[in-house]
């Protein structure tokens, strides 16, 4: 061969390879957001087992929302009247800390897409271009390599690349000439880290972060759901304090109306008119009060909604009303089987168990460091011109010094042992979280059935006292009496009513048979647990929209 052919078959070996890399850098991902979006919520769906919760609403702000999701636009309805499904939505959608969660859901996928990404091929290319001179001679010199890395599941380390190195001469000075290599090594390991569960074991550990993660999210869900409920509740009970202190302030005023008339009449003392102008006032003071505590519940539930706290909206009070007409169902609660049920079902108990098996593998990593190392290696060269070097051998690593593994080992028996005791002390604390559950509904139940009966009593007793009134067979005083205990019944109704409804919540989150649905409600998939039939209830908040 030439000189000049042999030339220009370098040159051509260097343009294709500066073609190579630039091809290369061309085959990666235009959109590099899309493309780790596409990754993490196909990695996200295939972990998704459906009894963990609906698929809905777990997308993060800036992707593209899926198709059971609320959107993120949400806002409250021009009518200015915030139902009850509609703040569920509306927290869904915009409340910060939910929107936090659903983040460290996609980082956790995103982390888990790089440590795949070690048992993947891994490209590499580059090059560089540089002109010399050193008074005599003037030159460039131009470079370029391209390769691979790859991992396998057998802890055998691949490698390869080749490599060019033309060298041009200007101003008709020095030697035209062309070197390229081909390399390419493997290295085999035969004792330590040859082991199939060593070498993915940080995949595996990604996997199994990515899993722990998604049951988080959705027991989030479900606490969240509950939190949400719990303030529009307690927002609800604190409008109908108002309503009930304006009745109780018209009362008064009706009453004192009466008095002053019968006073007038030389039937009862002034006094009692003094006394009950008295009365009117103190209630107008409790009322100035009440306004101002709702007020202030509402401006902090707006924080919970994550808008703005000088938007205006009204709750809708016919929720509360339903469930003053519905009444409360009997508990039938059997609480062995609630406790059993709630150690199957909850998500974050799946997560304590599956911790524990997470610490049997690093026990069994740890002591693989223990072994020798004994690896294979090869590598080849061939150069430009054909001439090749083969080099192969193996490379013992003889285990005299293992302190440090050691250690190791004797730490993950260790943090075994603790694994162990953390999932007994999370059962008992299951355990203790649904018999404290369990005991607040039967006493929210209780409680609530009592202060009906007070009620009534009390609504019988001011129509009597007051029809004694007319005919001025007692005096102001007992009337008073008698209004004053209807006001303090109908606060501490309404105070149970609202404690049952919260008590049942907190009992279905606890036993984990709480759902989040798509629409941000929930609903109670009992399953296998007795529970009480609560269709009045449910049915009144779930399809109220």
């Amino acid at each position: 061969m030439t000189d000049a052919s042999y030339k220009r078959k370098g040159q051509a070996l260097v343009v294709l390879c500066v073609a190579g890399l630039i091809a290369l850098a061309g085959c990666g991902p235009k959109n590099y957001k899309q493309d780790a979006d596409e990754r993490v919520y196909t990695i996200l769906d295939e972990k998704w087992d459906p009894e963990f919760g609906s698929k809905a609403n777990y997308r993060i702000s800036d992707t593209a929302a899926s198709p059971n999701d609320i959107p993120p636009e949400t806002t409250i309805p021009a009518s200015g009247m915030l139902t009850f499904p509609q703040a569920m939505a509306l927290a869904t959608a915009r409340n910060r800390e939910y929107q936090s969660q659903k983040e460290t859901l996609y980082s956790t996928a995103l982390d888990l897409r790089l440590v795949r990404h070690d048992f993947e091929n891994q490209l590499f290319g580059g090059g560089s271009l540089f002109y010399s001179n050193n008074g005599r001679d003037e030159s460039v010199a131009a470079e370029a390599n391209v390769g691979f890395n790859r991992l396998l599941a057998t802890g055998t380390q691949i490698s390869s690349a080749i490599g060019a190195r033309w060298l041009a001469v200007l101003m008709g000075a020095g030697d035209n000439g062309l070197a390229s290599v081909f390399t390419a090594s493997v290295a085999q390991p035969l004792l330590r880290g040859s082991d199939r569960a060593v070498v993915l074991e940080n995949l595996t550990q990604a996997e199994r972060n990515t899993l722990y993660e998604i049951r988080t999210f959705n027991r989030f869900r479900k606490s969240f759901v509950v939190a949400v409920a719990t303030q529009y509740f307690q927002a609800l009970e604190l409008y109908d304090a108002i309503e009930i202190t304006r009745d109780h302030l018209a009362a008064l005023t009706g009453l004192h109306d009466d008095v002053a008339k019968l006073a007038d009449a030389g039937r009862l003392p002034k006094l009692e008119v003094d006394r009950l102008a008295q009365e009117e006032l103190r209630a107008r003071d409790v009322l100035i009060l009440a306004r101002r505590e709702y007020e202030r519940f509402l401006d902090q539930f707006k924080m919970t909604l994550a808008i703005a706290p000088t938007t205006e909206f009204r709750l809708d009070t016919s929720v509360l009303a339903a469930l003053k007409e519905h009444g409360i169902p009997e508990p039938e609660i059997v609480i062995d089987e609630a406790i059993e049920s709630a150690l199957r079902r909850r998500l974050d108990m799946a997560n304590r168990a599956d911790e524990v098996l997470d610490a049997q593998r690093a026990v069994y990593v740890a002591a693989d460091d223990l072994q020798a190392g004994l690896d294979v290696e090869g590598t080849v060269e061939v150069d430009s011109h054909g001439d090749g070097t083969v080099t192969v051998g193996p490379v013992w690593d003889s285990p005299l010094d293992r302190v440090a593994e050691q250690t190791a080992y004797r730490k993950s028996l260790i943090f075994l042992n603790q694994r162990r005791r953390d999932y007994d002390l999370a059962a008992d604390t299951v355990r203790l979280e649904v018999r404290e559950a369990y005991r607040k509904l039967e006493e929210a139940g209780e409680r609530y059935r009592v202060l009906s009966e007070s009620l009534a009593t009390a609504r019988t007793r001011i129509a009597r006292t007051s029809q004694l009134l007319t005919y001025a067979r007692v005096d102001s005083r007992r009337v008073l009496n008698a209004q004053e205990d209807l006001y303090d019944a109908r606060n501490a109704a309404t105070d149970a009513l609202i404690d049952y409804a919260v008590a049942t919540l907190n009992f279905y989150r606890d036993t984990g048979v709480l759902q989040v649905r798509p629409d941000g409600m929930w609903e109670a998939g009992t399953g296998d647990l007795p529970v009480a039939r609560t269709e009045p209830m449910s049915d009144t908040l779930a399809t109220r929209r």
